[in-house]
């Protein structure tokens, strides 16, 4: 019996070696801060404007400070309990599920939720790449070159994610993931600078974008999504901490936290001026995507653009990543595949084509970010961690903490049920007129 379990182990061991999240544990604090500010600022914060317009001055102001207060709680709670059991480490956010759920039903619910987070976003930054290489060609270039169609820049997108997509692990994707937090700073200083410099436009208007009631409602729960697509970092916080080494006196979360801490000041400085300077120079006329309403000093809305694309290249990685370590995992483990380099290729490759496609094929920037942020987002960042903190930690009932995860979990089930419809009806609004792979 004790062979058995030895030579399981060994297996285990062998296979954690060769996967993604586990495969090196040498990270440093602030991998974590860089990671995390990837993870986070990202196509989100360039939406945030838009569902400010969508949400007005009162109720717009409050529901982006509560995220960042609700998500900030969360992520600290997913950091505590990384390694909450002595001597072992939940390396993927999934295993925290089951030590929480149960073996079956943990992965039942934090699977399917974590895919669809992780494979929306990099469908989003498909086409988020593809629209500012467009926008960055077409503002180079306004007259002198040829029209090329959006489908084609997101397929230049592609092209570099099938190349790096094959970096075995996640602290091989460091540099990219630095240089991509970097870019999102970059590009949101200018976003806020450049508006601040334009001014406040004649005759903006503060007032719903919709002209009617209906639309009026339905554009306020689609903003709901928006917002919770911006605040994406928690479906991959627990393998980034992962990737950090932990010692007897001197655990994981203390490095981790540290760089979550100077992440989310980093978030904070990013958001906060992107969504209320920018909303008080276009008012109800900003588009869904910042960039798209700034049209000079030319040289630095191309540079911006360019720093977006930059960005969402290490952005998809830092979200790829764990997709991959939980696809090759099946393979060897479910269907008896070797943890090989052919192996590796093949999922990887497949998985950058899948998203290509329905990027190239569903390019509704606005609607899937609030359908991806509402329906899929809102369980991960606002209260899955809280229905965990409950059943592994068991505050008090009716104490400060049980009341605090109560209200983040009501928050967070509203958001999740409310913002997909308004998405929805936002998808089949621009579906109407929309000519496919143009």
């Amino acid at each position: 019996m004790e062979d058995v379990q030895d030579e399981r182990s060994a297996k285990a061991k062998e296979l954690n070696d060769w996967l993604s999240v586990t495969s090196s544990r040498n990270a440093k604090w602030w991998y974590s801060a860089f990671h995390n500010i990837t993870a986070m600022v990202g196509a989100g914060v360039l939406g945030l404007p838009y569902a400010m317009s969508q949400l007005g001055w009162g109720p717009g102001v409050t529901i982006v400070t509560l995220s960042w207060i609700i998500t900030l709680y969360t992520l600290w709670q997913l950091v505590e309990m990384h390694e909450k059991v002595p001597g072992k480490r939940f390396d993927r956010y999934h295993e925290l599920g089951q030590h929480a759920f149960g073996e079956k039903l943990g992965l039942w619910i934090v699977v399917p939720q974590q895919l669809m987070v992780e494979v929306g976003v990099n469908i989003v930054y498909m086409i988020t790449g593809g629209k500012s290489l467009k926008k960055f060609h077409d503002t180079v270039c306004p007259v002198k070159c040829y029209e090329i169609k959006t489908t084609y820049f997101i397929m230049m997108f592609a092209g570099v994610q099938f190349v790096i997509s094959h970096l075995p692990s996640y602290n091989s994707v460091a540099g990219i993931s630095l240089t991509a937090a970097i870019m999102s700073i970059c590009y949101s200083t200018i976003a806020w600078v450049a508006s601040l410099h334009k001014g406040v436009q004649p005759g903006i208007q503060y007032t719903p974008r919709a002209s009617t009631g209906t639309g009026t409602v339905f554009q306020f729960l689609s903003a709901l999504g928006d917002v919770a697509f911006a605040f994406a970092g928690h479906n991959v916080v627990l393998e980034i901490q992962a990737t950090i080494p932990s010692e007897p006196g001197k655990p994981s979360k203390k490095a981790m936290w540290k760089g979550v801490v100077v992440a989310y000041i980093v978030v904070a400085l990013c958001y906060f001026p992107v969504s209320f300077i920018c909303y008080w120079v276009f008012g109800n006329t900003v588009d869904d995507n910042i960039l798209q309403s700034l049209e000079k000093p030319a040289w630095l809305i191309a540079a911006a653009n360019m720093f977006v694309v930059v960005h969402v290249i290490g952005s998809y990685q830092v979200f790829a990543q764990p997709v991959f370590d939980m696809v090759e995992a099946f393979m060897v483990m479910k269907m008896n595949f070797k943890p090989t380099k052919t192996l590796r290729f093949i999922v990887r490759n497949i998985y950058v084509a899948l998203t290509l496609f329905v990027g190239v094929t569903f390019p509704f920037f606005g609607g899937l970010l609030s359908f991806f942020g509402g329906f899929a987002f809102a369980p991960t960042s606002y209260y899955l961690p809280c229905i965990i903190w409950l059943i592994i930690c068991k505050p008090k009932r009716f104490s400060l903490s049980w009341c605090i995860n109560w209200i983040c979990i009501i928050l967070g089930v509203l958001v999740m049920v409310l913002a997909p419809i308004g998405a929805l009806r936002q998808i089949v609004l621009q579906a109407k007129d929309f000519q496919y792979y143009s």
